[in-house]
């Protein structure tokens, strides 16, 4: 397939190019980047008025499988995926098993290029069952194809072995990737601490407790020499902690949600379970330090923790019903909404952070625009107005504090090596 997006706003951040341009794409790999390029034998895309990027990345999703495919599945998810202008996603262990063996991984590769719609990227666990006793087989596990490791849902408890799998993993160049919340201070606490959790009645979870796990974990990356990346920051304190040891030299990447970057903890009603996550809405300093370190490089990438449910779980009390919401198919729209076109954050930055950002910290073949690399492109649609509506979600999970919200900005087209997997909001 040969395809020309034509005039669009190209920004092609690992090369600081932001032109009107076109993009040839040809037998799934760009071909050449420019102006008035030849449109023969080609598909051409009209992008006037549209900004033309790499695939956006996501490298921490919940796509539930194996065993919670009620949940969601590598089908509904990759679809929400292409739907939202995500190219490549990395998904996380804590299933049913938990991904800890060599085997388990390679199946799920498999499955992955059999049925998904976008990059499926397999993350392994750190520990056997993510129990943070013993480390499960972390090198059999890269041979297979797991490209990061993380205990995600769950804070190792024990510093040595945390070290040792930092040791370990020093040697093939692998990241871990951190659940930053020190368990004995968050136990039962089922949304921020401070004056909402307090008037609401409910148990908080104390940003202390992210502030100490990071310090820890960061600590001993730097004393190993290891890499780590921190998941979901949400706290002013591990946002400086972070900022400080890369100015020691640490190698430590962090990352964001659109909705750390964009809610407070006022938002969280007893009624509505939507809002309740893992780590919770903090405060607005909290979102305003996030959003800093954004700006200055503190933090590397964004991505949705996209963690859907099946409905039943999540239509309970607050206190009860599972942590996270589907994120893939809003991000975009609520960054641009509540970031871009208000002027907090510039759309070179935005896309940087979304694309060559985390291809950085993970050392993927990705998010770029570069000739001769694979076509992965995602085109937007800064100006688009669009209601959210769960019912018409490709992911399996409904419940998000953004069903009703009118957004502006959308993807409206989703390149996948070469081929387009999304046009106008319908998956292909």
């Amino acid at each position: 397939m040969k395809l020309l997006i034509k005039g669009g706003r190209v920004i092609n951040p690992s090369q600081s190019f932001d032109e009107i341009s076109d993009v040839l794409v040809e037998e799934g790999r760009i071909q050449k980047v420019g102006k008035n390029l030849p449109a023969e034998g080609a598909e051409v895309y009209d992008a006037a008025g549209k900004i033309v990027t790499p695939g956006l990345i996501d490298m921490h999703v919940h796509f539930r499988e194996p065993g919670q495919e009620a949940k969601e599945d590598f089908i509904t998810g990759s679809s929400a995926a292409a739907a939202g202008g995500f190219t490549t996603v990395a998904t996380m262990p804590n299933t049913t098993p938990v991904v800890d063996t060599a085997a388990l991984v390679r199946s799920m590769v498999a499955r992955a290029e059999e049925v998904g719609k976008v990059h499926i990227r397999i993350i392994g666990a750190v520990t056997k069952g993510q129990k943070g006793a013993e480390l499960a087989e972390l090198g059999d596990m890269i041979e297979a194809g797991a490209v990061a490791f993380s205990d995600d849902g769950h804070f190792d408890p024990l510093a040595k072995v945390l070290l040792n799998a930092y040791d370990y993993l020093h040697t093939f160049d692998k990241v871990i990737i951190n659940h930053e919340e020190e368990t004995s201070l968050v136990e039962e606490g089922v949304m921020n601490e401070g004056a909402r959790s307090a008037m609401l009645g409910m148990k908080g979870r104390p940003t202390v407790a992210e502030d100490i796990a990071t310090a820890r974990d960061v600590l001993l990356a730097e004393y190993a020499g290891a890499r780590v990346h921190v998941a979901h920051i949400s706290s002013a304190g591990a946002v400086d902690i972070v900022r400080q040891a890369k100015k020691r030299g640490v190698r430590v990447t962090a990352e964001v949600t659109p909705q750390h970057l964009t809610m407070t903890d006022d938002l969280v009603q007893l009624s509505d379970s939507s809002t309740k996550i893992n780590p919770p809405l903090r405060e607005q300093k909290d979102v305003e330090a996030v959003l800093a370190g954004l700006l200055d490089g503190t933090i590397d990438a964004i991505v949705t923790d996209h963690s859907p449910h099946a409905p039943e779980e999540k239509d309970r009390e607050y206190m009860y019903a599972p942590s996270g919401f589907p994120g893939l198919e809003t991000a975009v729209g609520v960054l641009f909404t509540d970031l871009v076109h208000k002027g907090k954050i510039s759309i070179p930055l935005l896309i940087e952070r979304m694309t060559a950002g985390p291809a950085r910290a993970f050392q993927l073949a990705a998010g770029t625009l570069d000739e001769g690399e694979a076509a992965d492109i995602t085109v937007i649609d800064p100006e688009l107005l669009w209601r959210v509506d769960g019912e018409k979600f490709y992911t399996k999970g409904s419940h998000s504090p953004f069903i009703g919200r009118e957004l502006k900005g959308k993807p409206v087209l989703t390149v996948v090596d070469g081929k387009i997997v999304m046009r106008d909001g319908r998956v292909l």
